[in-house]
């Protein structure tokens, strides 16, 4: 899946200068990114933040029915772009019913919605 970015080209501090909504910086990203995760409860999945640094942060996501725990991490790529790479999987079981994709969709539409985008579609 590709990694995200929260300042696109087309969106929020565009480089023609025509965006209404400035840059966003990677603080405020962070501050959105971490919202979203313990904001949103795909799959009915509690979320809790394990770990924040100001490039990194880790969370696991416990399943309401049996208590899985999943791991979720996201990393604030150094260099141009604003770019954000994540993994999300489940330390157990060889099928997660397809939480993990659920719950990175959500993340990525509740963050779009706040001016990010996805690289590569």
């Amino acid at each position: 899946m590709p990694g995200w970015t929260y300042n696109p080209e087309d969106g929020r501090g565009r480089a023609n200068g025509k965006s209404k909504t400035p840059a966003a910086t990677k603080a405020e990203a962070m501050a959105e990114l971490r919202a979203a995760v313990e904001s949103l409860k795909p799959d009915g999945f509690e979320s809790k933040v394990v770990k924040q640094t100001e490039d990194y942060l880790y969370a696991e996501y416990t399943s309401p029915t049996f208590g899985f725990v999943d791991d979720v991490e996201f990393w604030f790529k150094p260099g141009p772009g604003s770019r954000v790479e994540y993994r999300s999987a489940s330390r157990v079981g060889e099928s997660d019913g397809g939480a993990n994709r659920k719950r990175i969709k959500a993340l990525r539409q509740a963050l779009e919605k706040k001016g990010w985008a996805s690289l590569g579609y």
